[in-house]
């Protein structure tokens, strides 16, 4: 969602602004309607725009700015319609002190109340300047900047990332609370963001912050303390991305190129789990948990999805199992037996409403297990256990490669726990790189798209291993080309669904092997008799070809596994739609990458 930067140090030549702005740029695909940027001069140096970063930009091509010292913001609206006024970063009355934040003040209306009956003056309708003014309130009682920085901290309830700077002071303050915050740490310089993408191109060594941490970070070095003030060590990490993995490499968008590279993801994701030799799936950082009673998957959106996938293999695999949209997963209603292992399917471990079940879980003492992609993400620290789905950096909000990948992991995951397996998934398994890259190679969506580009809306049917999918390929549609799109089980279709189907309602219908082909073929006549046109994903072509009017092949493989090879053709024929309709597809509107409020 919103996204921080800050920077400090040697090697910015007096200008933080340039590293500012760059990092705002890589943070653009976590959704943003302003931003803005401080820097810790005296008096302090704030500008700040509705609209595009390009809007911050233009504002500064006229204006010198020095100072090595700076934090910046990409603000997704919450308290308050995208303005200049609404943007960050937030100042005090007098200009002493500026700070960007991420999440909800859930307690800002009885501060703001509280500070402007003492005489402060607001600016916004956000909940996050209180934060300036407390501090602004502790400052006028001869506060340090840090001491005032921590006591306006202690007033807030809700969820944060704070950051701030003050006038001719050479250092940021900064602290997280069930909001994610990072550090980047070079020899000469240090970098906060709230995603790490923000500083790749300038280093890769990492310090994740605690829930509750503090941190000063100046040009001379990072600290790094607890509520008390205590200092604390924390670890320095490498991470495995680099800056040529966050950018476009020649392709117009990046959820072109994500989907393009879907099969070096899925190698990644597989390496070293399939054991060929004895045909099993062994996951080393889950070796010591055991087959549980029961599994409850919580997540959102498209983890939802795979997580509807994860519940039916286990299911198969004689472990009862269900998920829930993460959201909806109260644990004083649900029942957690002992036994229930509780698994929050999430990319960036940083989703509000998953590390919400999670929480939940654990203070029921139920065992718990994160499958995300970032290595040190809330999710990861937070439960007992973590498999990471090694799908690299994703930048286009909707999400693509992280889906096969946690498709794949989780396909390895009911294998790995419930000790069910044979040679024939593992070979499945390991041709699945391949067998995505002869879709990419081959498929003819961009044809498709162009002939229904035009239509009122989308229809996406499944069975059994494909329904999850189906699901998937109309959030696919909706989030990219804002077109009505509607995925559910095809049995459904029948029972109310049927009455929008027209000769404009382009049907996707999943029709496989392994989905009960038979009944889906039935499906197929009863939209095809209404008129409407019939693209079939399929790997029984010679079934349905008489009554599709296109269709798109994918290889046979294990029945497990081909939801994971039509769903790169769903991806396909979305992007295309939307691209043909001229669409921000990396940035759709109204949506974030990250969602790290409830």
């Amino acid at each position: 969602m919103c996204g921080i930067i800050g920077h400090t140090g040697m090697g910015t030549n007096g200008d933080v602004s340039e590293v500012l702005l760059n990092a705002l740029s890589s943070l653009e695909y976590r959704g943003y309607d302003s931003a803005g940027i401080a820097i810790a001069n005296d008096p302090l140096t704030v500008y700040k725009r509705e609209g595009e970063l390009s809007e911050l930009e233009t504002a500064l091509q006229t204006e010198e700015l020095e100072g090595r010292t700076g934090i910046g913001h990409t603000r997704w609206s919450t308290h308050g319609p995208p303005s200049d006024a609404n943007a960050h970063p937030h100042t005090d009355c007098d200009q002493r002190v500026a700070v960007v934040h991420n999440g909800i003040i859930e307690n800002y209306h009885e501060i703001r109340e509280a500070l402007e009956a003492n005489g402060h003056e607001f600016d916004s309708e956000t909940d996050t300047e209180v934060i300036p003014h407390l501090i602004e309130a502790a400052l006028d009682q001869n506060d340090s900047p840090e001491t005032a920085f921590r006591r306006a901290i202690d007033r807030l309830d809700g969820s944060y990332a704070v950051a701030a700077v003050f006038a001719g002071h050479d250092a940021i303050y900064a602290t997280r609370y069930q909001s994610p915050l990072v550090l980047g740490v070079d020899r000469d310089d240090y970098y906060l963001a709230s995603d790490v993408p923000a500083f790749l191109e300038y280093t890769d060594d990492v310090i994740y912050l605690e829930d509750g941490q503090f941190a000063s970070i100046r040009p001379s070095g990072v600290e790094i303390t607890d509520e008390r003030g205590t200092s604390v060590d924390m670890p320095v990490e490498t991470v495995s991305w680099n800056a040529e993995d966050a950018g476009k490499s020649g392709y117009d968008h990046f959820m072109l190129k994500e989907i393009n590279e879907q099969p070096r993801s899925l190698r990644e994701c597989l390496h070293g789990r399939p054991q060929e030799l004895d045909g099993t799936v062994s996951i080393d950082e889950l070796s010591e948990v055991a087959r549980p009673d029961r599994v409850h998957f919580v997540a959102c959106g498209t983890s939802y999805h795979a997580s509807l996938y994860g519940a039916r293999l286990f299911r198969e695999r004689g472990v009862p199992a269900t998920a829930f949209l993460a959201s909806e997963y109260d644990v004083e209603s649900i029942p957690i037996e002992e036994g229930t292992l509780v698994v929050g399917v999430t990319q960036s471990g940083e989703t509000a409403d998953t590390l919400g079940a999670i929480r939940g879980a654990n203070r029921v003492g139920a065992e718990t297990l994160s499958v995300t992609n970032v290595v040190g993400s809330s999710a990861a620290r937070e439960t007992d256990h973590a498999m990471y789905i090694r799908a690299g950096p994703e930048i286009g909000v909707a999400a693509t490669k992280t889906f096969a990948s946690q498709q794949v992991a989780l396909a390895m995951l009911s294998s790995a726990l419930t000790g069910e397996s044979s040679g024939e998934f593992i070979d499945a398994l390991r041709a699945l790189p391949d067998q995505v890259q002869s879709i990419l190679d081959s498929s003819q969506t961009r044809a498709i798209a162009d002939e229904y580009v035009d239509a009122d809306a989308y229809f996406f049917i499944g069975r059994g291993y494909n329904a999850p999918v189906a699901l998937e390929g109309a959030l696919k549609m909706k989030e990219i080309t804002y077109k009505h799109a509607e995925g559910f089980a095809a049995g459904e279709l029948k029972h109310g669904p049927l009455a929008l189907v027209t000769e404009r309602t382009p049907v996707i219908s999943l029709l496989t092997a392994e989905s009960s082909p038979e009944k889906m073929l039935g499906n197929v006549k009863e939209v095809e008799s209404r008129g409407a046109p019939v693209i079939a994903i399929t790997d029984v072509p010679e079934l349905i070809e008489h009554h599709a009017d296109h269709i798109l092949p994918v290889p046979e493989t294990h029945r497990h596994l081909t939801p994971i090879l039509a769903n790169v053709q769903l991806q396909l024929l979305s992007y295309w739609v939307a691209n043909r309709l001229g669409r921000s597809i990396d940035k759709p509107r109204n949506l974030a990458k990250s969602v790290t409020v409830e």
